[in-house]
């Protein structure tokens, strides 16, 4: 639904590329989403290069909390709908109220966070600090507790001290994170953060997997409390589905590919939920 970026953080060249914000029309949006549900699919995502900002260079600058609002109010056959990754200085008030208000508006954000350090956070060029981070993980449970929170981390940017790292690898817990994108920082020629002092790449490939292994364990922590629970899931492919809050589960038996099916969990393998379907919806 959006392409390209207004914003210049220091370390990403996709704005070069790609250009500045530009919306796709809420109209248009809407009946592609009308469209796909007609042929049958459960679940659409909405997705682009920085799609909290959709809105802003059309008409009236309508926010992406009307957009959904908008999609599930004239598409009211469509069981699920998703955001994709998301700016965590970016959630306006009507976002938030579909959050709370909206069973189809899916439970999981992905939080575009890159780190959990201020000093860091100013030299990427982002547009919010630590506090601002948690604050909007805890606005978004406080109206719908049951929200996943997934985010992209950057390991070993350039000037980061073991104290700053510190900071990023307890934003983690802090949070509540339960899917992490670990990425070792990797410069891109032509960028502000290619010119800075650069951390060493042996400790940046430790920094990486210490990240990642904050990861797994709080993946873990996720999987132990859906142990017993029946969630609702999308089928991707035989043995595959997904639940409202994006954690995979393998399951035994069988279930209509492209269908939502209500399944039990009885454990997990560390990476997935493991469980059996209930009831398998009709084709």
């Amino acid at each position: 639904v959006q392409n390209g970026c207004d914003h210049r953080c220091t370390f990403c060249i996709i704005p070069y590329g790609r250009g500045n914000s530009r919306s796709a029309p809420a109209g248009e949006i809407v009946e592609q989403v009308r469209k796909l549900t007609a042929q049958g699919y459960r679940e659409v995502v909405l997705t682009g290069v920085d799609v909290t900002s959709w809105g802003a260079d059309l008409p009236g600058q309508p926010t992406l909390g009307q957009l959904v609002a908008r999609i599930l109010k004239l598409v009211p056959e469509l069981p699920r709908l998703r955001l994709s990754s998301i700016d965590a200085a970016e959630i306006d008030a009507d976002l938030l109220r579909c959050l709370a208000e909206e069973p189809r508006l899916m439970p999981y954000l992905h939080l575009s966070l890159q780190a959990g350090d201020d000093m860091i956070l100013k030299r990427m060029k982002r547009r919010h600090l630590r506090a601002d981070a948690l604050k909007l993980v805890a606005e978004v449970r406080a109206v719908r507790p049951d929200t996943a929170f997934g985010a992209d981390l950057i390991a070993g940017f350039p000037t980061e001290t073991e104290a700053m790292f510190e900071n990023t690898l307890r934003l983690v817990e802090e949070a509540g994170l339960s899917f992490l994108h670990v990425f070792p920082f990797s410069a891109r020629p032509g960028t502000p953060a290619a010119r800075m002092p650069k951390v060493k790449g042996d400790v940046v490939k430790v920094r990486a997997a210490r990240l990642r292994a904050a990861g797994e364990a709080a993946l873990v922590r996720h999987l132990d409390a859906q142990v017993g629970r029946v969630l609702n899931s999308l089928v991707e492919r035989p043995g595959l589905a997904r639940a409202e809050d994006f954690t995979e589960i393998a399951f035994s038996g069988e279930a209509v590919v492209g269908g939502v099916t209500p399944m039990r969990v009885s454990g997990h393998d560390g990476r997935r939920l493991l469980a059996e379907p209930i009831v398998a919806e009709a084709a």
